[in-house]
């Protein structure tokens, strides 16, 4: 499934990203789409305790992205592995980039 299907853009200019975290891995890293959620998979090393791992979440697409952390917030999913990351004042052409570039990278 194509990266495209878990972005959405919003009405005052933000994208949203639906993400699946994998919390507890060996290493940080982009996984595939789930084709049946529509959700991108991210690996992190933080367990998944006292937000360890959404806050490795923020860090990991920050760099991945090239956007501030300060941009980025998890809106929906804060004790679920199942997330929705809210980018500000973003478009999904550049995200969809961006992501397409570190998944060839990976």
């Amino acid at each position: 499934m194509a990266t495209h299907s878990c972005l959405q853009a919003t009405l005052d200019g933000a994208v949203l990203l639906s993400v699946e975290v994998q919390p507890g891995a060996h290493t940080e890293r982009l996984l595939e789409v789930n084709p049946w959620r529509s959700r991108l998979g991210i690996a992190v090393v933080e367990p998944a305790q006292k937000s360890q791992a959404n806050q490795a979440v923020l860090a990991f697409l920050s760099r991945t992205l090239k956007v501030p952390k300060a941009s980025l917030s998890i809106t929906n999913g804060l004790t679920s592995r199942k997330k929705t990351v809210r980018i500000e004042a973003s478009e999904c052409a550049t995200i969809l980039t961006a992501l397409e570039h570190a998944m060839e990278d990976r």
